[in-house]
């Protein structure tokens, strides 16, 4: 990956951000294990968890090979800079934090099985960092595609939070946020592990569980 300096630890302000540019970078059509499109319309049906928990290449593997995910895809949210590069996302002047989109079929895989996933696999209190992966893009987001996954994350962030008290760990840094634009990463970043086998994945996971039986009924919307 790409490190950035230590003291990239506060987002920009939105008038202080890179400028980005109109264009969205290319990106294959197809992902490069199950060759699902990466990109919209996905199947009926289907719905979007986006999470961002520091290096986004080891990140995607853990969510690509989950039974009932139908495709997943690296990029860049939360931010304030339109189509960013990479580089521009490691200067620490973009606001964007690097991310994994996960589309996914929730008759095969849970929304809370998800979260399970993402809270257990990385560690949450580390604010703008994971380990040596200093900076912004590297902090620990869950963006919601609506009101009911806000209310699920949130219920999962205080029940987590709870095992780590446990453990001995602080306070969680995750942010629960809308989200906004999701912006595709460059091609050589998408499925980067299957490309590269042995390439830069570290673990930051604490050792901590989400409970078993942790669900939240879900809201009924009416038309």
């Amino acid at each position: 990956m790409w490190f950035t300096d230590s003291n990239k630890q506060s987002l920009p302000d939105p008038d202080k951000a890179l400028p980005g540019r109109a264009e969205a970078v290319e990106v294959p059509e197809r992902h490069y294990v199950n060759g699902a499109r990466l990109k919209p319309p996905y199947p009926d049906g289907s719905e979007i968890a986006t999470f961002a928990m520091g290096c986004f290449w080891g990140d995607e593997k853990l969510f690509w090979q989950k039974p009932g995910v139908i495709v997943t895809a690296v990029g860049y949210a939360g931010g304030f800079t339109p189509n960013p590069t990479y580089r521009e996302v490691c200067t620490g002047k973009t606001g964007h934090a690097e991310a994994v989109r996960v589309v996914f079929d929730p008759k095969v895989v849970t929304y809370e099985q998800l979260l399970a996933m993402f809270w257990e696999n990385h560690d949450p209190t580390q604010g703008m960092r994971q380990g040596n992966d200093a900076g912004t893009q590297y902090r620990s987001v869950i963006f919601t595609s609506d009101e009911n996954q806000r209310r699920i994350a949130e219920a999962s962030r205080d029940a987590f939070e709870q095992n780590l008290a446990k453990a001995g760990y602080g306070h969680v840094t995750t942010a629960i946020v809308p989200l906004g634009e999701f912006y595709f990463a460059e091609d050589y970043h998408q499925q980067y592990l299957a490309k590269v086998p042995n390439g830069y994945c570290p673990d930051h996971s604490t050792g901590v569980k989400l409970p078993d039986d942790f669900v939240v009924t879900p809201l009924q919307y009416v038309d």
